[in-house]
């Protein structure tokens, strides 16, 4: 498999190129500002991007939508509810291919409504959910703190420990992790009532 991730942008954004191979199919995840890069990568590697995969609607992860359906005609994945032009629709639960690539969706509201998770060969794309030792902000438009606390400690840290998580931001002390060991180090994955972690977030 071919994995390429890339830092661009002015908020240190983390885009990430995936194929089953050079010269096979693959996606774009979270293409943002100054996508260049990525572009000259496709070209390079030869990858042929079926999908664009949006993990939540704000500007920094969108931004290279446009620019990446123009040169490679990909089709742009995002839940349901994120206001964004889509041309794949999902929710929670869904499953889709690209190559022998396989990705399923996992809902993670919290830091926007329609904020989801990508998983797919023993990765997974946690966008502005999950960073490395952090999580997403919880006060802009779209934010709740509550549906955090259901996203994080009921679904984040029920997947497997093995996985390799790869954050939308460049925010950590490592640009990846795995569930493994941020379930351990990240302060807000630690075990807490909601009352308790609603309270957290605002200190």
């Amino acid at each position: 498999m071919l994995l390429e991730q890339f830092t661009i942008g002015p908020y240190q954004n983390f885009t990430y190129l995936v194929a089953e191979r050079e010269g096979g199919e693959g996606v774009v995840i979270d293409p943002s500002f100054g996508i260049e890069p990525v572009l000259t990568a496709i070209d390079a590697k030869g990858v042929k991007v079926r999908y664009i995969l949006n993990t939540h609607s704000h500007k920094d992860h969108v931004a290279g939508n446009a620019e990446v359906k123009a040169r490679t005609g990909a089709k742009v994945v995002a839940h349901k509810v994120a206001p964004l032009q889509q041309d794949v629709s999902v929710s929670d639960g869904d499953m889709f291919d690209s190559g022998r690539l396989k990705f399923s969706v996992v809902h993670t509201p919290g830091h926007t409504k329609d904020s989801v998770l990508y998983i797919f060969e023993g990765n997974v794309a946690t966008g502005d959910t999950l960073f490395v030792g952090e999580c997403g902000r919880t006060d802009l438009p779209g934010g709740d703190p509550s549906e955090m606390y259901d996203s994080l400690l009921g679904r984040v840290v029920k997947l497997d420990d093995g996985l390799v998580v790869l954050p939308g931001h460049d925010y950590g002390v490592t640009p990846t992790s795995t569930i493994g060991r941020e379930k351990k180090e990240n302060y807000t994955l630690q075990p807490r009532t909601r009352a308790a972690f609603l309270q957290f977030l605002k200190e």
